[in-house]
């Protein structure tokens, strides 16, 4: 069991809203809660335009779930924090725990 100290929240894309200034806004609902291990894999913060930028990727170890393991429209939201999710692997398909690669978005 790889247990772990951070809860997280799977979400997936469901749609889009016209917000009051006219712009489209996505819709996320929550798919699977998790619980793991979250990592950062590499970063930087960098100033672009007189602000600071903070580009970072991570990695969320966690046990195994059947999950769709489709990356595109999905996202993992960790203590209010939104990632990208780039990737999710089971190591050589042995089904013990998923390795969820994710993009800061803030």
């Amino acid at each position: 069991m790889i247990g772990g100290n951070t809860e997280a929240m799977f979400q997936q894309k469901s749609g889009s809203i016209t917000n009051s200034i006219g712009e489209k806004t996505h819709t996320w609902v929550d798919v699977q809660p998790l619980k793991g291990w979250l990592d950062l894999s590499s970063g930087d913060s960098n100033y672009k335009h007189d602000t600071k930028l903070q580009e970072s990727t991570h990695i969320f170890i966690t046990d195994y779930t059947p999950i769709d393991r489709k990356a595109d429209n999905k996202r993992l939201l960790v203590n209010g924090v939104v990632y990208e999710v780039m990737l999710i692997d089971d190591p050589m398909e042995l089904h013990q725990h998923l390795e969820i690669y994710l993009k800061f978005v803030g």
